[in-house]
């Protein structure tokens, strides 16, 4: 029986509508609050600040938690962004010593940032934006300017990373800068593409113990789009240098090398990249002639649900793909939660959707409404669910067809249905109680301990909002969870940090910042006992911070 242990009184629970498949609404729910503010732009806090400290927070604690996201959704001349994802990387530091807490928040000096700045306008297109032509310009000029490319923007705004010991800024173009943790000042730009042959790069490689480093990037040329596996190796043999040795493990050939599909994030195990190519497709043609035409990158996204997903195998050591395709139904997934081997099947869980056009909903638009206009967004959002998939690795000539594979233990099914083709069904990893959260995001593990081996627990943000707004710890013995939430507050992606000398999975904190449309000056560093999930303290900050994306701890002596 699935439990929940409640911290504050729940919010009405969400019902599936009636009229779903007519007009493909998922839910129903009417009321919600609007969250205008939280988008809203905001000035950079350069020098450190101190916070309020309410409660505890653990003397043992020692380190940054350092979090990237979107500072700045107008420009001086008040021209706007048109999607979440485009406004200008802020870059935020929770110092925290002994018990207490200091703030500080800066700009990425990116060259988007640097030329909207001097110009006073939108000068860069961003993922959901297009430039406007430069009203200086005569009009052959702003003819003429239709027909350039369009620049890849190294406006990083998604994540914090590292390689080789150091911390990167990234979003998904070929461009991350290097970032000082103490100080946030930007330090260097690094292009991938100088050091391999690749576009771009996701903003979520995963690292081995030894630092060893994987991504994925796509690569294009007149031929079409090619999906790579990236390695970076663990250490530097200078101490200026940044992607030097860097390979491309493997390439995979898309099915219709015009229209490659859209990746977030990718999954490892031990031995294994895990690529899931799912049927959320990038148009080249529509994206390469967007500004002739005034569209944006995103214009060029579509869900094609004809299309089933695909997990891509790629043996770590040698590069090679597997030759067996395994196959489900259409699904999309921006964030995979873990993947590891166990008796000669591959688990891969991650957080997944039936539906594939949540992008096209983060506008800023939509962001802003009010009412019932507000409610229609939210209702007509797929969920997210967390989901786990069981691949058998020893699939040959032996192997039967139409039959499970899969070991009696999950309700997972794996059938292999041609030679080299085997369609899998997913387990869900959660109870009925996660629906009345809205589903889960932003998934987060003990990373260092646990990353590509059996665990336990996972954390992540619920969705009864367009953002998170409470905080879920899911036990996977029984499909427990324990909940964090307070009326009106949007609570960021959790994470986990481990109490020195840990010996149980969930010996640590989570933290998470945590937002308030509804007051000024009201964000907070949230600390949870992870064990327990009861709050031990909060930091309260002087200044607003918009909602942001992904963050990390980083650890000091």
């Amino acid at each position: 029986m699935t439990s929940i242990t409640h911290h504050q009184k729940s919010s009405p629970a969400l019902k599936k509508s009636k009229s779903r498949q007519q007009i493909n609404h998922f839910t129903d729910v009417q009321g919600l609050p609007c969250i205008e503010k939280i988008v809203s732009s905001v000035e950079e806090t350069p020098d450190p600040i101190n916070t309020d400290i309410i409660g505890k927070i653990p003397e043992w604690i020692n380190g940054s938690f350092l979090r990237n996201g979107l500072g700045n959704s107008r420009s001086e001349t008040r021209s706007e962004f048109n999607h979440w994802f485009d406004g200008m990387a802020l870059l935020h530091q929770f110092k925290i010593s002994h018990g207490q807490v200091t703030y500080r928040s800066r700009f990425l000096s990116s060259d988007s940032y640097q030329a909207n700045k001097e110009c006073n306008r939108i000068v860069v297109s961003e993922f959901g934006t297009v430039t406007t032509p430069d009203p200086c310009k005569n009009f052959f000029q702003r003819f003429l300017s239709r027909f350039e490319l369009p620049k890849a923007s190294d406006n990083a705004n998604v994540s914090f990373v590292t390689y080789k010991g150091d911390y990167y800024v990234s979003t998904e173009t070929n461009i991350m800068h290097r970032v000082d943790p103490e100080t946030l000042h930007t330090t260097k730009k690094v292009d991938w593409s100088k050091f391999i042959a690749v576009n771009g790069a996701t903003a979520h490689p995963h690292t081995e113990p030894d630092g060893t480093t994987y991504n994925m990037g796509n690569s294009y040329s007149s031929k079409g789009g090619l999906y790579n596996i990236i390695r970076v190796p663990p250490t530097k043999e200078t101490e200026d240098e940044t992607l030097e040795r860097a390979t491309v493990l493997c390439s995979i050939t898309p099915d219709d090398k015009s229209k490659p599909s859209y990746y977030h994030s990718f999954a490892m195990s031990e031995n294994y990249v895990v690529f899931i190519e799912q049927p959320i497709k990038m148009n080249l043609m529509t994206i390469v002639t967007g500004k002739l035409r005034g569209k944006s990158i995103s214009d060029g996204f579509s869900w094609d649900p004809s299309l089933n997903t695909v997990f891509h195998l790629i043996d770590k050591k040698t590069g090679k793909v597997s030759s067996i395709k395994y196959l489900a139904k259409p699904l999309s997934t921006f964030h995979q939660i873990n993947a590891y081997e166990e008796d000669g099947f591959l688990i891969v869980d991650m957080c997944a959707s039936d539906d594939g056009q949540a992008i096209s909903n983060y506008n800023i638009q939509n962001l802003r409404k009010s009412g019932e206009a507000l409610d229609e967004v939210y209702n007509t959002l797929g969920r997210s669910f967390p989901w786990r998939f069981v691949l058998p690795l020893n699939v040959n000539h032996d192997t039967p067809y139409h039959q499970n594979l899969n070991r009696p233990n999950t309700p997972a099914t794996a059938i292999r249905t041609d030679k080299k083709k085997v369609f899998c069904t997913h387990e869900d990893l959660h109870g009925d109680d996660l629906e009345q959260y809205g589903g889960m995001e932003f998934p987060q593990i003990n990373y260092g301990k646990y990353n590509t081996h059996p665990y336990r627990y996972f954390y992540g943000c619920g969705f009864r909002h367009l953002v998170g707004d409470s905080l879920i710890k899911m036990d996977l013995n029984g499909k427990h969870m324990k909940v964090w939430e307070q009326p009106g507050l949007y609570p960021s992606e959790p994470i986990f940090v481990p109490s020195p000398d840990a010996t149980e999975e969930d010996d640590g904190v989570v933290l998470s910042v945590v937002i308030t449309p509804n007051k000024e000056n009201s964000t907070f560093l949230l600390v949870l006992d992870a064990r327990t999930f009861e709050e031990l303290g909060r930091a309260e900050v002087p200044v607003n911070i918009p909602y942001g994306f992904h963050g990390t701890f980083n650890a000091t002596a």
